[in-house]
């Protein structure tokens, strides 16, 4: 294992990655995937027959766009969508071209910890839907929260979509979606899309296609440590594996070392060992029930106000807000 000291870098992405590195088991975080290259390459993974998330939500967004909006505008004169994790926004689109029709007074902010993504959702949004008022925010979702509880004056519409919740592990996400609530008014709404329990061949397959897509995805975060501090991971040297536990509804990614290897980062002054098929943690997305879904709010002082599901049950997408009693 590793020795720890203390040491200080100049960024958050240095400063995860010597920790993630030099801790048993090792980790990464999977919100490093993000830059230009990895972008595109989650573009090409949306894309995908494998990954049925995207075009789930998708189904929601257009079958029930009407009910959705009429749910956000209910009693409220001036509405702030704000999306954490915006990415190229193609869902929201619907939504927010659907607000544009009806002459609902909104602005829209997107929240992504990739510049890339907000700058060519900006552009996109300016283009396709030109009546439509953006204000991006570039950041991590936790660095965000606390300039929520400044935007008052209308109501917050908090969206997360993508089933990027199943980034957290259940005692992170009650913190999470607990540290929203208290930002929220007793007017604002959450709007939170849950990826659903369901064959697990279903969901490995989502997470490791045959292409070989997921596997760069998973792998550019060595990438961006050989690009940007100064590392000398060779990704072949790695392999990409996916597992799921059907009882938890936890599927897990990892980089599993090949072989015998130590690894330079200049920039962190740090040389990494890695025993054979010894692991970097680097994702969890997990996959809910109603059931689930409802004891999260409940941690978090949140109700369950409505539930929008897919054709199948697939995936769903919750509205929540305050429980005030």
């Amino acid at each position: 294992m590793q020795e720890k000291t203390a040491t200080t870098f100049k960024t958050q992405f240095a400063t995860e990655v010597y920790d993630g590195l030099t801790t048993y088991p090792k980790h990464l975080s999977s919100k490093y995937f993000y830059d230009e290259r990895g972008d595109r390459l989650f573009q090409q993974i949306m894309e995908m027959p494998e990954y049925y998330l995207t075009n789930a939500e998708f189904d929601i967004l257009s079958t029930h766009k009407e009910t959705i909006v009429d749910q956000f505008v209910e009693g409220a004169d001036q509405i702030n969508i704000i999306e954490l994790g915006a990415g190229d926004g193609k869902k929201t689109k619907i939504l927010l071209e659907h607000m544009a029709g009806r002459k609902i007074s909104f602005k829209y902010t997107p929240i992504d910890i990739s510049r890339n993504a907000l700058d060519s959702l900006e552009m996109s949004i300016q283009n396709e839907l030109p009546d439509v008022v953006v204000s991006t925010r570039q950041g991590t979702y936790f660095e965000v929260l606390k300039h929520l509880s400044t935007l008052n004056g209308s109501r917050k519409v908090i969206l997360f979509l993508g089933s990027n919740i199943g980034n957290l592990l259940h005692p992170d996400a009650v913190d999470f979606l607990s540290r929203l609530q208290h930002v929220m008014t007793d007017d604002d709404l959450l709007f939170v899309g849950f990826d659903q329990k369901k064959d697990p061949q279903r969901i490995l397959d989502a997470y490791n296609d045959a292409t070989g897509i997921t596997e760069a995805f998973n792998k550019n975060i060595l990438h961006r440590i050989n690009n940007e501090l100064g590392g000398n991971f060779n990704p072949d040297h790695f392999k990409h594996w996916e597992v799921y536990d059907p009882e938890t509804g936890t599927a897990k990614s990892f980089l599993v070392s090949r072989k015998l290897q130590t690894v330079r980062i200049e920039s962190l002054d740090l040389e990494v060992s890695f025993n054979p098929w010894e692991t970097i943690h680097t994702e969890i997305s997990q996959k809910y029930d109603d059931g689930i879904v409802h004891w999260l709010a409940g941690k978090a002082g949140l109700i369950v106000s409505a539930i929008f599901s897919n054709q199948d049950k697939g995936y769903k997408d919750y509205i929540f807000k305050k429980d005030i009693k």
